[in-house]
Parts: structure tokens; C-alpha cells; sequence
């Protein structure tokens, strides 16, 4: 048993500093890259612009359930006047940019793994790569930059609806006072939840990013599975991966910022 958990613990510490390795391999090789901008824009739309419907969905809802539960509850002891208090602390410190990044992972990490598992089951990292291109700073760095900037863009889209939806809930359907509702809510939010959201936000974009690149680009090294089926494989791992690391790494920085 002991043996068991050393080889388990060597081979989480090794995987640990391969991914490491690997996301500060693909940032120096980004200056190296050329034609930088349209890879970048290219990104952004694969990460932002295809991913907003489902980001204004999700929020919304979350604002429609949280400003429901949260009127029932505080009706219990008189309190619906902080309403907007509830809704705009837990979609600012917690439920804006953890469902931001899991939407992101299953939307656009998923497509990001696939495609560059892709690539490498297919041999074209292999021929970038015969040719002098450093594939990580051609593939994976304009992916990682370019979430640095889309997870937190998204991550206000989606607290900016979600607040919307608390309000549609508790004010319009359920009868709390709009000036009582956008009150608390200016009252909640301080700028230290702000920078939070923000910075946990950034967090999971290389978390999130990086472990779906890495994945992918080391689909090839799966055990007991080859072509189609290690792809499928690599894009599993880095969903589920991404979504573990994810909720993981909010515990820690809620953690250490509370």
C-alpha cells in the first residue's frame, strides 16, 4: 500500500511539473511566434465570441434561481429587503467566475483539446515542428493570452446578467422594491470583491486553458488508446481535469482572500 501511494504521489508531482513546464515553455515561445495578432483575435473569438450565447444563458438563469431561492429564504426572517445583497455577493465571489470558466471548459476547452489532439494524432505538430516552428508558442501561447483577457470579460457578462435575472426575479415577479434591490446591491459590492472575481477569473484561465492545450498536445502518450479513441481520451481527461482544478483553486484563493 505504501509503495502504492508513493508511485501515485511521484507520478502527481511529476504530471505537476510537466504541466508547469509546459505552460512557461508555450509563454517564451510567444515572442517567438509570428503573425502573432490574427491567432490572437482567432482565439478570442473561439473563446468569447462563440462562447457569449451560452455565458448570457447561464448567467441568467443563475440570477432567475438565486433572486427565487434567495427572496423564499429571507422571507423567513423578514429580510427580503437584502436580496440584492445575496444575489450580488454570490455572483461576484463565487458563482460568476467558477460557471464562467466551467461553461468556457466545456464549450471552448473541450474544442481546444480535441483540435490540437487533432493535430498531433495527424501529424502536423510533427511537421510545424520538423520545420523550426515551436509549436507550443504557435499553438498554445495565443490560447493561454488571449483567455487572460476573455475569462474576465466574460466573467462580468455574466454577473451583469445574472444581477439582471436576480432583479427579474425578486422585483418583477415576486415584488421587492427595484430601488430597494439595485440599492443593496451597490451597498454589497466593494471593490475587494471585485478584484477577487477578477483575479480568480485570471486564475482558472491558465489553470483551465493550459490543462486542456496540455492535454491535447499529449494525447499521443495515452495508455492503451491510439488515433480517434485517444483524442476522445485527451478531451475527456481535460474537461474533467480542468473543471476538478478549477473548484480546487477556488477553495484555495477563497481561502486566503476571505
Amino acid at each position: 500500500m505504501i509503495t502504492s501511494i508513493g508511485a501515485v504521489s511521484i507520478a502527481a508531482v511529476r504530471g505537476l511539473g510537466a504541466f508547469l513546464g509546459f505552460v512557461l515553455s508555450s509563454l517564451r515561445g510567444f515572442g517567438r511566434t509570428r503573425r502573432v495578432i490574427p491567432r490572437l483575435l482567432r482565439s478570442t473569438v473561439e473563446q468569447g465570441t462563440r462562447c457569449l450565447p451560452v455565458i448570457v444563458i447561464v448567467g441568467g438563469f443563475t440570477g432567475l434561481v438565486l433572486g427565487l431561492q434567495g427572496y423564499h429564504v429571507l422571507r423567513r426572517f423578514g429580510s427580503e429587503g437584502l436580496l440584492g445583497t445575496l444575489v450580488s455577493l454570490s455572483l461576484v465571489r463565487e458563482l460568476g467566475p467558477v460557471l464562467t470558466a466551467l461553461m468556457l471548459i466545456g464549450q471552448a476547452g473541450s474544442a481546444i483539446a480535441a483540435e490540437i489532439g487533432i493535430q498531433r494524432n495527424s501529424e502536423q505538430i510533427a511537421a510545424l515542428q520538423s520545420m523550426g516552428i515551436d509549436t507550443h508558442g504557435y499553438l498554445v501561447a495565443p490560447r493561454l493570452i488571449s483567455a487572460l483577457w476573455v475569462y474576465p470579460l466574460q466573467t462580468a457578462v455574466f454577473v451583469a446578467v445574472g444581477l439582471g435575472g436576480g432583479w427579474l426575479s425578486g422585483s418583477v415577479l415576486l415584488g421587492v422594491e427595484d430601488g430597494v434591490y439595485w440599492n443593496s446591491v451597490a451597498r454589497a459590492v466593494q471593490m475587494a470583491d471585485w478584484r477577487e472575481c477578477g483575479f480568480k477569473a485570471l486564475v482558472f484561465a491558465v489553470l483551465s486553458l493550459g490543462i486542456c492545450c496540455f492535454q491535447g498536445y499529449h494525447a499521443h502518450l495515452i495508455r492503451g488508446a491510439s488515433g480517434s479513441r485517444a483524442v476522445s481520451a485527451a478531451t475527456t481527461r481535460a474537461v474533467v481535469l480542468s473543471c476538478v482544478a478549477v473548484l480546487a483553486a477556488d477553495y484555495v484563493i477563497t481561502s486566503l482572500m476571505l
